[in-house]
């Protein structure tokens, strides 16, 4: 079942792009958090998502938003992809898709291409807005429009 707006975040772990193991607890319950799932690395619209959340990385710091993004890519592709892309935020590896499947993100086009999803999540760790589209960019923007209001 997909979690939704005013649920709470489950608690989980997963390997960084620096291989190190991240427990959500460490974010969720102390700051508000993007957590964004996309499909795989180094592809087109998930770049340009990467690469907006960079780019307005400095709008959610102010507002002392964290920014985690999810793919079940390994840690080596993930340490490539931020390292190549500048990336100042977390990416972590959900090669077995258990976080994924935690949150109940869909998978798009008969299953074969995991779906993107954008959770904004609380500093008490309750969703305030769910955002799906294969769209890199629409999170961005989407979430950037949520924080003006």
């Amino acid at each position: 079942m997909a979690l939704k707006e005013g649920d709470h975040i489950p608690g989980f772990t997963a390997k960084d792009a620096a291989g190190n193991l991240f427990d959500s607890r460490s974010v969720i319950g102390q700051k508000a958090a993007i957590i964004y799932f996309y499909p795989k690395d180094d592809t087109p619209q998930c770049t340009a998502q990467a690469c907006g959340f960079r780019d307005n990385y400095s709008e959610f710091l102010n507002l002392d938003i964290a920014v985690i993004g999810i793919s079940s890519d390994d840690v080596a592709s993930h340490r490539d992809f931020s390292q190549k892309y500048n990336l100042p935020f977390i990416l972590l590896s959900d090669t077995d898709q258990s976080v994924r499947k935690l949150f109940g993100v869909p998978s798009k086009f008969f299953g074969l291409l995991p779906g993107r999803v954008t959770y904004l999540i609380d500093k008490a760790g309750v969703i305030q807005m769910v955002f799906e589209s294969m769209s890199g960019m629409k999170h961005v923007r989407k979430m950037l429009e949520k924080m003006v209001k």
